[in-house]
């Protein structure tokens, strides 16, 4: 990490896809919660079959999305959590605002 506009941008960079895809996958569990709140609405109607068919669809669409969006937060946060690591270790950058921001978002999106 002796580059250090390159370290910062880096930093800058991961820790956005970090925090786009915690924000991402918290919307994916939204509507994954309102998708089996209007199942169980046409289930407990009576809806044709047609309209159940599709609500079940929907909600296997929705938790296909819940999963990818895990393991690419995932594959993101492990990244940015390597470069924090690396970035510790360089003196000129181990107090810098940007691994700071960086080591917020990450314990954010591990909430």
């Amino acid at each position: 990490m002796s580059d250090l506009p390159a370290a910062r941008r880096q930093l800058k960079i991961k820790s956005g896809v970090v925090k786009r895809l915690a924000k991402e996958h918290a919307l994916y569990k939204k509507e994954a919660d309102e998708q089996q709140r209007k199942l169980d609405k046409f289930i407990a109607a009576g809806a044709e079959g047609w309209d159940i068919n599709n609500g079940t669809r929907m909600m296997e669409e929705a938790t296909r999305m819940i999963a990818d969006s895990v393991n690419r937060l995932g594959k993101a946060a492990g990244e940015l959590r390597d470069l924090i690591a690396a970035g510790k270790k360089d003196p000129q950058l181990a107090q810098d605002e940007e691994l700071l921001k960086a080591e917020q978002i990450l314990e954010e999106a591990s909430a």
